[in-house]
């Protein structure tokens, strides 16, 4: 054993010795481009991996980039899409504004026509069933609001005030089938009745056969019932019919429309009618 080992430890000497010899050669001897053949070697090794290093460093730096590049985006994207969203409903509600801009102007141009006292009031509610077409106001007695007052449009006219309250008032539909009106084809003078029918048209009654009547004419209001002012649209002729016992079917398209009404004028001054009946 002591045998052996003295000849392992001589071929750990021996290579030890030879590996020193190469490299002292090396160090001694020069590559075709005159650097030392041993420096060249080392610089190889020590590039190569440099290079390797240099490679993984740059792809986690480009990973890094690119993730904090996307978050970036990401964030950008999300602020673009609020500025968007907010810009959308400043759009809606400068378009809101116009339209009720319009709608105002239109309502006080009306008032300025007509020789009647006025009071403007906006829509706040509509009716809780379609069987009776009402819309709430928000004006009442404290303005001077009692019922059976009429309420007109720049369109048109809409209907009569039926129960007042203290700040707000509830205005029956001319297109409520309980609704009526006196009538006459402007064009000719015909006078009949005007009642709602509980959709969006209004028929025209009591209007004798031999009146001149055609699709088309327009009706304004009579005077005659007390409620409205006479000689503001209700609508035009949209069909003609002969019912029998002497009067005709007549279909009437309102001229105001219902569905979209927000802001109205109701009329404070009595008719001539209603004015006769409380001198009475």
């Amino acid at each position: 054993m002591a045998l052996l080992d003295i000849r392992q430890r001589a071929g750990y000497l021996f290579l030890v010795v030879t590996l020193g010899h190469v490299l002292l050669i090396s160090a001694q001897v020069n590559s075709r481009s005159g650097v030392p053949l041993l420096e060249a070697v080392t610089f190889g090794i020590f590039s190569e991996a440099q290079r390797g290093l240099s490679t993984a460093t740059s792809s986690v730096a480009r990973l890094w980039s690119g993730y904090i590049a996307l978050r970036g985006i990401k964030t950008e994207n999300e602020a673009l899409r609020r500025q968007l969203g907010a810009a959308q409903v400043a759009m809606q509600e400068q378009r809101a504004l116009a339209d009720r801009s319009r709608n105002l102007e239109q309502l006080l141009g009306l008032r300025d026509r007509s020789n009647l006292r006025t009071l403007a009031a906006e829509v706040i509610a509509g009716g809780a069933t379609p069987d009776f077409r009402t819309v709430t106001i928000d004006r009442g007695t404290v303005d001077g609001l009692r019922r059976d007052m009429a309420v007109i449009a720049p369109a048109g006219v809409i209907g009569r005030v039926v129960v007042p309250s203290v700040r707000a008032a509830k205005v029956q539909l001319l297109i409520d089938r309980n609704a009526a009106a006196g009538a006459l084809i402007e064009r000719s003078r015909s006078q009949g009745v005007v009642v709602g029918t509980g959709d969006n048209r209004l028929r025209m009654d009591y209007v004798s056969e031999v009146s001149d009547v055609a699709v088309g004419d327009l009706v304004v209001t009579s005077g005659i019932d007390g409620i409205y002012p006479k000689g503001y649209p209700i609508g035009q002729v949209e069909s003609v019919e002969r019912s029998g016992g002497g009067y005709r079917r007549i279909i009437v398209r309102p001229a105001a429309d219902f569905s979209a009404i927000e802001e109205v004028l109701v009329v404070l001054t009595p008719s001539p009618a209603r004015e006769v009946e409380g001198s009475e």
